[in-house]
């Protein structure tokens, strides 16, 4: 939860959802007052070019800018030419429309394709609109490559641009027209051999236009997959990594603990050793002993810490220090209820640091996720184990994003200390709303 993709997603949640919810966006309306103020005070020249510098590096930063540019040019053109060039050299007949209608056919039918990406489904509904209205106001035989590019190339686009469900009502939309227009024999499209209707052409024109949006969908459906395992192969190095992170900070943790251990027990061979009682020869194998093990734990130190990290002064914390905890978790606004139960002075010093840990990622993850709400925590000392259990009632949307008290990594983290002492570690959703983490730490073995 901590440090995860979970968090990062509120971070940039919070402003979508307020640019979603008020139709603006800060950035959008000073681009545009920008762009304003340059069109009023420079001239025609070099506005022209300060435009066409601007559409080169947003061309620079979405590539496929530059093919939906060039396919709707392409469209445009081979429209242009059927309605009022040379409609033969490109295998179409001669466009009859309305005068009016006529010189915007090419906007009507190249222009879409620009959207083909961005708004697939209204691309696809405008294109066919277009055509309607022009079957509807003349007779026409649209077939040739002007009439196939533009709806192959929308087929197409529709498959592989939009949702599946888009996709599909799309298709749905537009059957009607396609089986009218078929049926008369005013849509034969590029690879019809001679049809002048009826349900021949219909299924003709129709299997075409359906044989490039199924080669749509397949692509989306591909690229999606390869994305998705992309997510995942990262997700999972993100995992591991945070894995072997938390298991190196334990490992200084007990590092700590160990040492001192061993320091008081040098320290003490060494003071009997020097008092002159017997059992000197004993003695001084201990302090050897203990010396050599110090010095050991201090090399492995070396290899676990990170080349930036300070060496920490003050004491590991422990349940002694939960109270102090508590209270910060207060300050930054969120009600905590802390009951401690049973004898927590004959506590394992690395027993003790986990819990500390277990309950501040618990609680931190309380301040960052849970939005408005209160946390009880309670931890119970028993002489086989130690439990833990943090639940809070939030609705999941963060309240404040202001950062919480520094912790680990979330439930990996909070998973490897309970793995350490061969307990576990549960976390969820509750029934009844909010989030409950429940950990168990035996004792067996670690008096």
């Amino acid at each position: 939860m901590l440090q995860s993709g979970v968090s990062d997603a509120h971070c940039f949640w919070i402003p979508a959802r307020l640019s979603a919810a008020t139709g603006t966006n800060r950035f959008i309306r000073e681009d545009e007052s920008g762009a304003a103020s340059g069109m009023m005070h420079t001239a025609w020249p070099g506005a022209t070019f300060g435009d066409m510098q601007a559409v080169g590096r947003l061309a620079d930063r979405d590539p496929g800018m530059i093919v939906d540019a060039g396919i709707g040019l392409t469209a445009a053109g081979l429209i242009a030419v059927a309605v009022g060039g040379s409609p033969r050299l490109i295998g179409s007949e001669a466009v009859a429309g309305p005068s009016w209608l006529l010189p915007m056919l090419p906007l009507l039918l190249g222009g879409p394709l620009l959207l083909r990406r961005r708004a697939p489904l209204l691309m696809w509904l405008t294109i066919w609109a277009a055509v309607a209205l022009l079957c509807e106001l003349a007779e026409n035989s649209l077939r040739g490559l002007a009439w196939t590019f533009v709806l192959f190339a929308a087929a197409y686009a529709l498959g592989a641009h939009a949702s599946f469900r888009r996709a599909v009502a799309g298709l749905v939309l537009t059957f009607p027209v396609v089986v009218v227009l078929s049926d008369r024999g005013e849509l034969t499209l590029l690879f019809t051999h001679g049809e002048s209707g009826g349900q021949t052409a219909v299924a003709s024109a129709f299997l075409q236009l359906l044989a490039f949006w199924l080669a749509g969908v397949f692509v989306h459906a591909r690229g999606r997959a390869v994305s998705l395992a992309a997510r995942s192969a990262a997700l999972q190095r993100q995992a591991e990594q945070a894995t072997a992170a938390e298991r190196a900070r334990i490992a200084r943790e007990l590092h700590d603990i160990v040492a001192h251990h061993l320091s008081v027990i040098v320290l003490q061979a060494a003071g009997a050793r020097a008092s002159g009682k017997p059992a000197g020869p004993a003695l001084e194998k201990i302090e050897n002993s203990g010396r050599q093990a110090l010095a050991e734990t201090r090399r492995l130190l070396g290899v676990l810490r990170d080349p930036e990290e300070e060496i920490a002064l003050t004491p590991q914390p422990g349940i002694g220090e939960l109270d102090a905890l508590a209270d910060s978790v207060r300050a930054a606004g969120v009600p905590v209820n802390l009951v401690i139960s049973g004898d927590r002075g004959e506590l394992p010093a690395a027993v003790d640091v986990s819990v500390y840990r277990i309950v501040q990622e618990a609680l931190t993850n309380v301040l960052k996720h849970a939005g408005p709400a209160r946390a009880d925590v309670t931890v119970g000392c028993a002489e086989e184990a130690v439990t833990i259990e943090v639940t809070d009632n939030g609705t999941g949307e963060p309240a404040d994003p202001a950062p919480a008290p520094a912790g680990g990594h979330g439930l990996t983290g909070m998973r490897e200390r309970a793995a350490i002492f061969g307990g576990e570690l549960r976390a969820g959703p509750r029934p009844g709303g909010g989030f409950a983490v429940r950990a168990r730490l035996p004792l067996g073995g670690l008096s």
